[in-house]
């Protein structure tokens, strides 16, 4: 969502470390590009100001001390990230759960925002920490929201009350109220309740969102917005803020091409912290939202903590311990191995997404092979592996021929994907005895990746070497 702006912030950065010291007029031409860059990001004109007006006096205060540092550009940007992250909140902020049990969340928001869909991602999340939450389907006005509901509890294996079929039947508030009791009865400790929207903000939606608020008392109301609608966002957010109140907001579709204008704005115009973010289609693709990792991902830095939490939620904790085992006393990586972590990185989702949290990403040349990168390539290489036989993929050398024409054929692929991929792991495999030993790779110019060369044990075996004409030199090649 953030590439536009991302590009456009490193680039004012780009222009401002090519010069040495740093002058008032290089603070106001850094900050004209800032401003144009938020502005078209559909940033809040007020927010714009503020942080235009807070770069601009943190800068010159210290202008003469920046000029003292041996990269006074780099100083500027750790002013930028620092305003960033004021302006995205500051800190995460988690949910706070009742002394009590149930904790009461309360979803409002427009139509359309995917606060049905979010409120499943949320149960999801929610039942991942060991709680027992129950959704209560209260959006009796949507065409089919309590039947989405039901489905969306179904898959992810959380009860849902839904008393009513909804589609314009039903009291929304009195479902609320008996929801809530059944929650306490069956010993649910967290509620979450689905309420209607509207295509705009109106009197009967502000009023009915209000009515089921005083009824179950929620510990935390969320309001749910699109981070795809721009400058509308905030205007709603406000209206909802003085009509039925909220304490945190949810970002969704924080996965589109839109600007994220809201993202940027919202935390700043009405006071609440964003605390939840959707990144996906997917129940997984939602977490907590960090301001500082946000604002690393704007800036180009990438967000290599979430990357770690992810993959550590993807691996199990025996298959990660045997790995490292198996690396520590010096064992052979097999396909074995392999075969398990891609089905790990499966679970993490999207590998273009999450090639996206790495430094860099938004840059020319990763963002091009980024956008080339085909996710289909993992089931191929998938359906390779498993088309071979535990003592194959245990020890790849007895794939001769015929195993290999036999593999390619069970995978559906050609034999030469089944070369290219053997070869490509024999290399990774001596690349981690390389790393293993301390002794790396031949070493690349700065800033260039240090692969090892390729051993002369790839050479066929029998293919002789070709002896010169020439007496003198043949005698010193004997």
């Amino acid at each position: 969502m953030f590439e536009s702006l991302s590009a456009k912030f490193q680039g004012a950065f780009a222009s401002l470390r090519s010069k040495g010291r740093i002058k008032s007029g290089d603070i106001e031409e850094i900050a004209a590009e800032i401003r144009a860059a938020l502005l078209d990001s559909d940033v809040a004109v007020a927010v714009v100001d503020t942080f235009i007006a807070q770069l601009t006096e943190r800068t010159n205060a210290v202008i003469e001390d920046l000029n003292k540092s041996t990269n006074p550009a780099n100083a500027v940007f750790e002013i930028v990230n620092s305003l960033l992250i004021e302006i995205l909140g500051g800190s995460a902020r988690r949910i706070r759960l009742a002394k009590k049990p149930p904790t009461v969340i309360l979803l409002t928001g427009l139509q359309g925002a995917g606060k049905t869909s979010l409120a499943g991602k949320l149960a999801k999340y929610l039942k991942d920490q060991g709680n027992t939450p129950l959704l209560i389907a209260s959006d009796l006005q949507r065409p089919n929201a309590v039947t989405q509901l039901q489905v969306v509890g179904e898959s992810i294996g959380v009860p849902v009350f839904a008393p009513e079929p909804g589609n314009g039947v039903g009291d929304p508030v009195k479902v609320a109220k008996n929801g809530l009791a059944f929650a306490q009865d069956k010993l649910h400790n967290i509620v979450i309740v689905d309420t209607a929207g509207r295509l705009g903000v109106d009197t009967e939606l502000l009023k009915q969102a209000k009515l089921i608020k005083d009824a179950v008392e929620p510990d935390e109301t969320l309001y749910v917005v699109d981070a795809m609608v721009g400058q509308d966002a905030v205007r709603t957010a406000q209206a909802f803020l003085e009509g039925v109140g909220f304490d945190a907001v949810v970002l969704t579709k924080l996965d589109g091409d839109a600007r994220g204008g809201a993202a940027l704005s919202i935390t700043q115009v009405t006071g609440k912290p964003i605390m939840f973010a959707a990144t996906g289609e997917k129940v997984t693709d939602f977490d907590l939202f960090h301001p500082d990792r946000m604002a690393s991902r704007i800036l180009g830095l990438g967000d290599i903590q979430t990357l770690a939490e992810q993959a550590k939620g993807a691996f199990d904790g025996d298959t990660a311990a045997k790995l490292e085992s198996k690396f520590a006393s010096g064992e052979d990586f097999t396909l074995e191995d392999f075969l398990a972590q891609l089905e790990a990185m499966k679970k993490m989702g999207s590998m273009t997404k999450l090639l996206g949290m790495l430094p860099g990403a938004n840059s020319g040349a990763m963002k091009k092979q980024l956008e080339q990168f085909d996710e289909g390539e993992l089931v191929k290489t998938q359906s390779i592996v498993q088309s071979m036989t535990p003592l194959e993929r245990n020890d790849p050398k007895v794939l001769n021929g015929s195993r290999r024409a036999r593999i390619a054929q069970g995978s559906g692929r050609q034999v030469s994907d089944v070369n290219s991929l053997v070869e490509r792991f024999t290399q990774a495999q001596k690349v981690m005895k390389q790393m293993r030993s301390g002794k790396g790779g031949p070493q690349m110019p700065p800033g260039m990746p240090n692969f090892p060369q390729a051993p002369a044990a790839v050479r066929p075996a029998n293919k002789k070497k070709s002896r010169s004409g020439n007496p003198a030199k043949r005698a010193l090649e004997s």
